[in-house]
């Protein structure tokens, strides 16, 4: 069994280390070192995660909560933990110096009256699932007690990551790509077999485990699973549609619907609903749910498509309407009666427990419309395949007279890749275009708007670190109803405060308009926007989702063309 401690000491080593392939020589010797059991858990742990991203657990461990533990933990007021964290800017850095002045007696006090033992790995893991399934009266002394104990269980260098991995922002610089690269090093499976596993399973921990029981053979084995939602294949924009119909030849043109993407899972008569989020929000849609038990003509399934809200106009709703169903957890029904919504299918990944991902377009099409049942509810929307452009052109202003975002355009010969943005599906939209970027920080406003978040800091996402390097503020035109809105959207997310700057913790997506992208030695990924303005808060994305520093590039030099 391993240490807790030797995860951290792995991880004061990968932290000190500066480059990309030695960080993945070091985290492919961690994953060797540990057991199977160990495995999965070292594999979300080492980037930052207690649950894999597609688990519906969550720890719910906010800065508060945890202040109030190391306080409990290191015998300082609540109130010098916060100035400890004023002072290193960082979580890490201030349990290690709390716990750095506890008393003797502290330091083997447990709230749960146990005599405390190094910690191990599982022991951890244990632990962050008693938080996690922690719920209803009583539940915050009980998330206080657990991370108590842990704390009161470490040493002041193990605490740093402790505190960090319980806020799950470990901040050492592995994200999903170096660790799928460490998977294929430790157990020398190509890499882009990991990287296929981890297209079918969303779980790295998973096809880490696939490989060190069984290498290549048992990774390629692999496979989607009912119930364990895969990241969705996404789209980039195209300027120009003559130009991507002539280099297709012949493209699958589609409505781009103005709603939220969903991935549904049908097994016999069970049905499970997915945001684009991958969170089970099955409860909220009863009217999708049963729409999909009576006319997906199926024993199993794994669906992609768009839930639309349709006023009695027959226009899509505002997206921000749509987003009070997904949201709603109580009088559920009177809300479906209120905004009634309309699912439209236009993928399948898994069939009757064949995966259909490497299949071109044409045939998982063919698949969908053999086993869908058309009503006014649920729909395979229209494609046109066509050469044609002025066809296109017809079908792109049907979209937008009837109130849709525009078009898809795609090629018909593709696979469906979770997680790719590429070139094989393209969006057209006749709106400037709009960068996706996570919000990491913010300022305090001055005068009227003392009280209010004034402005934020946004950050394109590195997926092989895993970090979100900073690119610009955004903060003027928006009202004070939406400030105050937006502040109290974040007042559970503020990390750290010093003056009247704060960071936040990288949970929301914000949409930005701008007017050109720059370089700039200002920012951390050599970026800034001319002229950035909020256009919508994207509750559908995930951090994970935003723009990467790559596309960020490729904008930057299509701009310089």
């Amino acid at each position: 069994m391993t240490s807790f401690k030797d995860f951290t000491d792995a991880c004061r080593m990968i932290e000190q280390t500066p480059g990309s392939l030695e960080m993945t020589g070091q985290v492919a010797e961690l994953l060797r070192k540990v057991s199977c059991d160990e495995l999965p858990v070292v594999t979300y742990f080492i980037m930052g995660e207690v649950f894999p991203s597609w688990s519906d657990e969550e720890l719910g461990i906010g800065t508060s909560l945890l202040y109030t533990a190391l306080s409990k933990a290191s015998g300082l007021s609540v109130k010098d933990i916060e100035n400890l964290v004023r002072e290193t800017g960082d979580i890490g850095k201030t349990a290690a110096l709390a716990l750095s002045k506890r008393s003797k007696n502290q330091a083997t006090f447990s709230s749960f009256l146990e005599e405390p033992q190094q910690l191990l790995i599982l022991d951890v893991f244990e632990r962050f699932k008693k938080i996690a399934k922690a719920t209803g009266k009583g539940s915050q002394n009980a998330k206080i007690k657990n991370l108590q104990y842990m704390l009161n269980s470490s040493s002041p260098e193990v605490a740093r990551y402790l505190a960090r991995l319980a806020i799950e922002e470990l901040r050492i610089g592995v994200g999903e790509g170096i660790v799928r690269d460490s998977i294929a090093k430790a157990f020398d499976v190509p890499v882009a077999d990991v990287e296929r596993g981890f297209m079918l399973t969303n779980d790295l921990g998973a096809v880490a485990v696939a490989a060190k029981r069984g290498g290549a053979t048992e990774v390629t084995g692999l496979s989607l699973e009912l119930n364990r939602p895969i990241k969705m294949m996404l789209a980039q924009i195209t300027p120009n549609i003559e130009t991507v119909v002539h280099e297709m030849e012949t493209a699958a043109i589609e409505w781009k619907f103005d709603g939220a993407r969903v991935q549904i899972h049908k097994d016999g008569d069970s049905v499970t609903i997915f945001s684009r989020k991958l969170e089970n929000v099955t409860n909220s849609l009863p009217d999708i749910e049963a729409a999909v038990r009576e006319h997906v003509k199926a024993g199993s399934a794994i669906l992609d498509g768009e839930a639309v809200a349709i006023d009695e106009n027959g226009k899509p709703r505002a997206f921000q309407e749509i987003l009070k169903r997904f949201r709603r957890k109580y009088d559920v029904e009177v809300t479906a009666r209120e905004i009634p919504l309309t699912l439209n299918l236009f993928d399948i990944m898994y069939l009757n427990g064949e995966t259909m991902i490497d299949l071109p377009l044409t045939e998982r099409r063919a698949a969908l419309t053999g086993c869908v049942e058309n009503t006014g509810s649920i729909k395979v929307d229209e494609q046109l395949l066509t050469g044609d452009v002025k066809a296109v052109n017809r079908m792109y202003d049907e979209a937008l007279k009837a109130g849709h975002e525009g078009i898809m355009i795609k090629n018909p010969n593709s696979p469906y890749s979770p997680g790719k943005r590429g070139k094989n599906w393209l969006k057209k939209k006749p709106i400037m275009e709009t960068l996706d970027l996570v919000v990491i920080g913010g300022e305090w406003g001055q005068g009227r708007r003392t009280n209010f978040i004034g402005s934020y800091k946004l950050a394109c996402y590195e997926p092989d670190t895993g970090r979100f390097l900073p690119i610009g503020n955004v903060g003027t035109g928006i009202t004070d109803e939406k400030l105050a809105e937006l502040t109290q959207l974040f007042s559970d997310l503020i990390v750290i405060e010093s003056g009247r700057e704060i960071e936040l913790k990288p949970e929301v997506v914000f949409e930005i308009a701008f007017e050109e992208i720059q370089k700039s030695p200002n920012y951390e990924s050599g970026y800034a926007l001319r002229f950035p303005r909020l256009v919508n808060v994207r509750d559908d994305k995930s951090p994970e989702e935003a723009e990467t520093l790559e596309r960020i590039e490729g904008i930057y030099s299509a701009q310089r063309k």
